[in-house]
């Protein structure tokens, strides 16, 4: 017989962002941080060129930084802080119009990175107000696998030993609240 548990472990949630103007990291950082807590973990601006998808919009040279946040979350937020990122976005438009920072928030646990986009797609499941969640990662024996659909930066090994690094942080973190009975 199944059981349903109306409370889910909580997660650990992070942001990915991508711009060409990396001192934007450090200011919405800043309103990240207002929303979700003290982050535990940011990693370097890396090099970010792998696909066109965002020449037309942000231009050349960008970069893509990550900030995890040390407080665990409940994964049912994704969706409103999927709307409340688009939100941060609109607030940095280029003269055309265009984002100047793209913010991709997820979520990781013991076993997945999980990213949410507004966008439908046959590997995406909706999670609620207009919002789809992805598997992008699955963490098996003592790695990570990559998927068919992967992002190809994702890949990485910068990428995959940050997710490794943000994972102990997270499993620290729940073994910190189960002692203390409140996961």
């Amino acid at each position: 017989m199944s059981k349903v548990r109306d409370n889910p472990l909580p997660v650990k949630i992070f942001v990915g962002m991508v711009s060409s103007d990396a001192a934007l990291f450090e200011e919405v950082g800043v309103k990240l941080k207002e929303m979700l807590g003290d982050s535990d973990l940011i990693s370097p601006a890396w090099k970010w060129d792998h696909t066109n998808y965002y020449l037309k919009e942000m231009g050349v040279d960008l970069k893509r930084q990550f900030i995890f946040f040390k407080r665990l979350a409940d994964p049912g937020i994704m969706p409103d802080l999927k709307l409340k990122t688009i939100d941060i976005e609109n607030k940095y438009l280029n003269s055309y119009g265009g984002r100047k920072i793209n913010l991709d928030p997820g979520y990781l646990d013991s076993a997945r990175v999980l990213l949410v986009s507004g966008k439908d797609f046959s590997h995406r499941v909706y999670i609620g107000k207009g919002i789809y969640g992805e598997v992008t990662l699955v963490y098996l024996g003592n790695d990570y696998q990559i998927l068919p659909y992967t992002y190809p930066d994702f890949k990485f090994k910068e990428y995959q030993d940050l997710f490794k690094k943000a994972r102990r942080l997270y499993q620290s973190e729940l073994e910190s609240l189960k002692s203390n009975n409140i996961a």
